[in-house]
């Protein structure tokens, strides 16, 4: 039974944070609230811990878990290369809706899944979230909903999906948007948009004009 934090009070707020770093230090499962949806949370670098994330939503290893950071800064450290129109793309997007297909430094000791050498990573626009990766560093996160159910926008459908697998669920309130993230691919020499989302093409073009879709 996971242990449920009403973080709209500042002291269980506190205490919920502190409650989740260490249950994903110990390589157990949080829920938490994203500016999209609600998430299920892994530490990235603890390979155990993302396979329970992968079982608990009935996920297959050929959908790699995308990854959080809590500040744009961590990103450099993460991946061999941050081409320019990726820094364009993450200096007009986030924090926000858009997610960045990068090849990941070979040297790191995680395993996402089936990602071929890549990693797709957020920063995303919630205080929540990003006090949490700020206190762990990056986390695997993935929508904290079974494979083909639709998306949890509060704590509660997000507890009702997955709660039995997780330790602790940080409840921020209801989300607005149950829309996911737009992911880009800026592995290759023209950044191509894998999936419309939250940031709309025109806007993506707007930045970086020769964009694919």
């Amino acid at each position: 039974m996971a242990d449920v934090y009403d973080c709209s009070d500042e002291d269980q707020r506190a205490a919920g944070l502190t409650a989740a770093a260490a249950a994903l230090s110990r390589g157990e499962l949080v829920l938490l609230p994203t500016d999209t949806v609600y998430g299920v949370a892994a530490d990235a670098f603890t390979p155990e811990a993302v396979g329970r994330l992968l079982t608990a939503k009935n996920r297959g290893r050929n959908m790699p878990v995308p990854v959080l950071v809590g500040e744009a800064s961590t990103v450099a450290g993460l991946v061999t290369a941050f081409p320019a129109d990726a820094h364009a793309l993450a200096e007009a997007f986030w924090p926000g809706g858009l997610t960045l297909v990068l090849e990941h430094t070979p040297t790191l000791s995680w395993d996402l899944g089936e990602a071929e050498g890549t990693v797709a990573v957020r920063l995303p626009d919630d205080d929540l979230a990003r006090d949490l990766l700020r206190r762990t560093g990056p986390l695997a996160v993935s929508s904290a909903n079974r494979s083909g159910r639709p998306a949890a926008t509060s704590a509660q459908q997000a507890e009702y999906q997955l709660g039995e697998h997780a330790a602790v669920v940080l409840d921020g309130g209801p989300r607005e948007s149950s829309g996911a993230s737009t992911i880009v691919d800026c592995t290759g020499p023209v950044p191509r948009v894998l999936r419309v989302g939250a940031v709309d093409v025109d806007r993506l073009r707007a930045v970086v004009p020769g964009i694919t879709d």
